[in-house]
Order: structure tokens, then sequence, then C-alpha cells
């Protein structure tokens, strides 16, 4: 192993697990694209095995065999013991990474990964059917409890507004316990993410289009003459104000969830679990 003891906060190395912002994370090499950093073994072999290629490792001291060894004996065995070899592995003090954090580091581990460019939505939507539209959802743990679900519940992919958290970021990859490697996903430039843009752009590729939103034209979630359509896809909306009202009228459908005890609406995640799961019922 390349190990590199850390014995100072302020070590430069250490700028790319805490003085670097996600969206510089994003940018880090461009032209080519950024990288990423996840966090725990769990989600770090996931990317790993979903084709991410790892840079570099900060591991709490204490932590290096049970939590780092096996990361790097996954990369070895994908890109060879030589390449990883050269990856520093960063060593620290548990005082240390929670003076970075300022909380416990999540299993005492992180892992810097390269990005991979995403496809066009054109590319993206080929021989997917049942597809989730997130329409600028904000929370990092509701985009990952999105996904998370979606996977599960065997949904073909997400689409993502410009405007939606990216699903690599730390919380979001966290939250979906490494679904967000396995679902296939995109994000749709800011050009292309405007008004209801994407929504034209899913009709033209032959999807239906399902805005969750309760109005007085909503059909309840196990619609059948809904479900029965052969490409559908789910549009979810932000948290607290949900979709713009030209989004919902621009969707197929208005659909909504039978409340009970006067609750009248769920958390987007949940309400996302819901969904999928009437179409995955209606695939069988």
């Amino acid at each position: 192993m390349n190990i590199v003891n850390i014995t100072d906060l302020e070590d430069s190395r250490l700028d790319i697990f805490s003085r670097t912002s996600e969206t510089q994370l994003i940018h880090y090499n461009e032209p080519d694209p950024g990288v990423f950093i996840a966090e725990s073994a769990y989600v770090i072999l996931r990317a790993l095995e979903a084709g991410y290629r790892l840079s570099s490792l900060l591991v709490e001291e204490g932590r290096l065999e049970a939590e780092g060894k096996p990361v790097l004996e996954k990369t070895a065995s994908l890109w060879g013991s030589e390449y990883a070899e050269s990856i520093p592995v960063y060593v620290a003090s548990k005082d240390i990474l929670v003076n970075i954090t300022g909380y416990e580091l999540v299993r005492g581990l992180w892992g810097v990964l390269e990005r991979r460019k995403v496809p066009e939505l054109k590319e993206f939507c080929e021989g997917k059917s049942h597809i989730t539209v997130l329409y600028d959802v904000v929370n990092p743990a509701n985009v990952g409890a999105i996904i998370r679900s979606a996977a599960a519940l065997g949904m073909d992919g997400a689409v993502l507004t410009h405007a939606s958290v990216d699903p690599l970021t730390r919380r979001s990859a966290r939250v979906s316990m490494g679904t967000v490697f396995q679902l296939p996903w995109t994000k749709v430039r800011r050009e292309d993410s405007e008004g209801i843009k994407v929504i034209e752009a899913l009709k033209e590729l032959g999807y239906k289009t399902i805005a969750m939103a309760l109005t007085e034209d909503s059909v309840s979630v196990d619609d059948k003459e809904m479900l029965s359509n052969e490409k559908l896809a789910v549009v979810m909306g932000t948290e607290g104000n949900g979709l713009p009202k030209e989004v919902i009228a621009a969707c197929d459908y208005r659909v909504m969830i039978p409340m009970q005890h006067g609750v009248d609406s769920l958390n987007v995640a949940a309400a996302s679990a819901v969904s999928f799961w009437e179409i995955s019922k209606s695939k069988r």
C-alpha cells in the first residue's frame, strides 16, 4: 500500500476531502469529467463494481485493515495490483478527521473516484420503458432514497433536471446504499431543463408522462389504463412546493396516492416508492 500519514489538519493533501465543494469536485478535471467522494467501504465497493475508478483514499487510523484493505483488493482485481499500489492512502487520526468534517467520519473511510460522462437524454432512454424524472429535487437524502426505491422496485433509470442534486454527492450516494452506481441515470443540461422541455422531450421519445400531483383530474396511482402504457415516466417534484403548474399541466396524467386520517401528502421519497411499486406490479 502507498500509505501516507497525515498529522496536520492544514495538510494540502486533505483539500480535496475537506476544502473542496461538491460543485468544485464535479468540475475538478475539466474538460474531462470530474471526481466525487464516496463514504464507507460498502458504498465505495459498489462504485468500484459499477466501473468507477478509485484515485485516493482517506482512512481513519485503526480502520485500514477492516475498511481500506477490501477496497484496495477490489481495485487490484479490477485494474491490476500495480495500479492499486500506486493509489495514495492517507491515514489520519480520528481527532483530525472529526475536525475536518465536524462529525465522526462515516465508517472511517472516504474515497475519491473518477466521474464518467453522463449520456444525452435520447441516448439514455434507449431500451428503457419505465423511468422516473426528478424535477428540481434539491435534497440529497431524497435523491438517494428515490434512486434506491427505483432500483429496488424495477425502474429502468432516472432522469434529473439540471437543478436537482447530483446523485454522486456524498449524502445521496450514502442514503442510496450505493444504488446510485447501479441504477442508470442522467442529468439534463440547464438549457434543456427549463419549463416543460424535459416533458416535451420524453413525449417525443414515446413516454406517457405522469405528474405526481393532487389536482381535480388526478387518477389513483393504481389506475389500470395509465399503467397499461408501455413506456412511463414518473415525474417527481421538489420538496415542499412539488411540481410547477406548467409541468403538471404538460404531463399526460396527474396521479395521486389515496390518503387517510386527513393526511394530504407524503414525502417525495415515500411517494416515489408507492408509485414505483404500482408500476412494478403492472409489469408482472
